[in-house]
């Protein structure tokens, strides 16, 4: 960008050293960029490259996550003040600048909320700190903000507390938030990593409307290049600290100068790449992998049937909390895994998958249907049949942060369920744990480290190891490798995929990466509204969809390649319809037409076509 402008932020020669156990650490040394407005940044690398610490120590929050600045400058400028240098600002000064002249979207959205405090109550704050705005008008902004975001119901959301709403309406609620006051420079740490791609390329593109009306800039952190390449005008990779290469984002796509660069972009899953391919298979990461992937046909064999599950939450209201409607999760969902096979669930946040995969296991109690297990109806078993029924059934949860117990050390939140189940002790346990980790690709020295001590994506193979550690014969997989960057899930991917040969494992995922879906799928069911309503094997769901809710999943999804960016009027989403209804409502059965064999389309009208 012109060098005739004034950048926003100027960052120069920045260190940032963690004082630990065994002395200091330096998370990020010798870091040199600049921001200028009306310009995304995108800092990319894997987990601990320095990404996060590097946006922390910019706000001056790295202080109060055990990081002390030792040397180098922030120089902000904007309409209020120039070239200040925020690392010799007080914090008293700095949180009059924070969500004010900076706003920032935080990695996982379940701890940048207040689980105590509404919606309402922590979207007006910012508004009525920094705006001085009185509370009907904080309201009625607040509003507005849930609506740019799309985020379907906001005035019922308004009144809700954080952990009921899913994953990816969490993470819109902190966009909101960081949008409220119309900052000059927006941290967006990993904004997207927990939305499917309907409601990431709307977020996309919310981003660069902002950044055209107010001339905002944007300094951007992820580890999908796909985004990078929807996004971005400048590009700063990170390795170790350090920044190993900069530059304009076709300069970094088409022509990358370094090892590392190339390697990041050769481990990103491509939409497409398993076209006439059968059966899924690992990626190749590099070119020392002579041998060609095998691919894993698994069986014909049912593992599990689900069959009509309906799942069902009672919405209260007035004084007394009286049940006055139900929420409509999960209506009518029929499915077969086979043995050694994955089916995946795929659509946006909010249309059912995830509680599809809890009342699976009887996190959530279903209203009607089966749920059989080997030929076992999963609903109908006993606490105490349910507990030896968890030694088969396992899940890795969407969030590593909030799965994992924040003051036990990784061994032994590893080692729980072999103890719990009688499986291993003494020097037999120690080994079992140490291969585990060795085979989630973490360092044996991690043993003693406790979950804040790691990233989000270190933390998720942490999730990963513990939930493989039975050998059970059925993994649901969570949104298990959203956190992850690209060479880390493409290594977790490979991995899932050797374990699932060995160990003839069946996987449920549950994802909204559709590239990472056609990599490991045999079938695919679609969701919409609580229901399924598209089914059927890889091939026919990614080369002939039907319903048009498919259809638009697919032409939402972002592509690695800065010359071929989605345009937010090619997308064209509809508004997602209320899954609340009375109490009187009696919704119909699902009923599906044969396209060809085994593949079904939805013929019930939901407001989609």
């Amino acid at each position: 960008m012109g060098s005739e402008r004034k950048p926003i932020v100027k960052m120069d020669e920045l260190k940032v050293v963690f004082q630990t156990k065994l002395g200091s650490v330096t998370g990020v040394e010798n870091l040199s960029f600049s921001i200028f407005p009306g310009e995304t940044v995108c800092l990319v690398g894997e987990s601990g490259s320095g990404k996060s610490v590097s946006s922390l120590a910019l706000m001056r929050l790295i202080e109060f996550d055990g990081g002390n600045i030792e040397s180098g400058k922030v120089l902000f400028s904007s309409e209020s003040m120039s070239d200040k240098d925020l690392i010799k600002e007080s914090q008293r000064d700095m949180r009059n600048i924070r969500g004010n002249e900076i706003g920032m979207v935080f990695q996982e959205p379940m701890t940048a909320l207040n689980p105590v405090f509404t919606i309402s109550r922590q979207l007006t704050e910012g508004l009525r700190i920094h705006k001085g705005l009185s509370k009907n008008a904080a309201q009625k902004e607040a509003l507005e903000l849930l609506k740019k975001v799309r985020i379907p119901e906001p005035e019922r959301r308004l009144k809700q507390f954080p952990h009921q709403l899913s994953g990816g309406m969490r993470q819109r609620i902190v966009i909101a938030m960081a949008l409220a006051c119309e900052p000059k420079l927006l941290i967006a740490d990993e904004p997207t990593t927990a939305l499917d791609v309907t409601i990431q390329a709307e977020i996309l593109s919310l981003l660069n409307r902002l950044k055209k009306e107010t001339g905002a800039a944007v300094l951007f952190i992820t580890h999908d290049m796909s985004v990078v390449a929807q996004i971005a005008d400048r590009v700063v990779v990170m390795y170790h600290g350090r920044k190993v290469e900069e530059g304009d984002v076709y300069k970094i796509f088409n022509n990358p100068e370094q090892d590392y660069t190339k390697k990041l972009l050769s481990s990103v899953p491509k939409l497409g790449a398993m076209v006439g391919k059968k059966f899924p298979e690992a990626m190749k990461l590099d070119s020392s992998q002579d041998a060609d992937p095998i691919p894993i046909k698994g069986t014909n064999e049912p593992l599990l049937e689900v069959k009509n599950l309906t799942t069902r939450f009672p919405v209260t209201g007035g004084v007394l909390r009286k049940k006055v409607a139900n929420l409509h999760a999960v209506e009518d969902v029929s499915f077969t895994l086979n043995k050694g096979q994955t089916f995946s669930l795929v659509g946006e946040s909010g249309c059912g998958k995830t509680t599809v995969a809890r009342s699976i296991l009887r996190l959530e109690e279903a209203m009607s249907g089966q749920v059989l297990m080997n030929g076992v109806d999963v609903l109908k078993q006993s606490k105490a049949e349910m507990l030896k029924q968890r030694l088969n059934m396992q899940m890795v949860f969407q969030d590593p942060y909030g799965s994992l117990n924040p003051v036990m050390q990784l061994f032994d939140q590893v080692a729980e369920p072999l103890l719990n189940f009688k499986m291993a002790k003494g020097a037999d346990l120690n080994k079992r744990v140490a291969n585990l980790f060795d085979r989630v690709r973490l360092p044996q020295s991690f043993l003693t480290r406790y979950p804040h001590e790691l990233s989000g994506g270190q933390r998720q193979r942490v999730a990963i190891a513990r939930a493989i550690a039975l050998n059970p014969k059925l993994v649901i997989l969570d949104e298990a490798v959203s956190a992850l960057d690209v060479s880390v899930q493409a290594s977790v991917l490979n991995l899932l995929l050797e374990l699932q040969v060995e160990l003839e494992l069946s996987y449920l995922f549950v994802s909204h990466d559709m590239a990472v879906v056609e990599r490991v799928s045999h079938f695919i069911g679609v969701m919409y509204l609580g229901r399924m309503v598209e089914i059927g094997d890889r091939k026919a769901i990614f080369e002939n969809p039907n319903h048009p809710y498919t259809k638009a999943l697919m032409k939402a999804v972002p592509v690695a390649d800065p010359n071929r960016r989605n345009k937010i009027d090619d997308l064209k989403f509809k508004p997602i319809s209320s899954p609340i209804h009375s109490l009187e409502h009696i919704p119909d059965a699902s009923s599906y037409s044969e396209i060809k064999r085994g593949h079904f389309v939805l013929t019930n009208e939901l407001g989609y076509s």
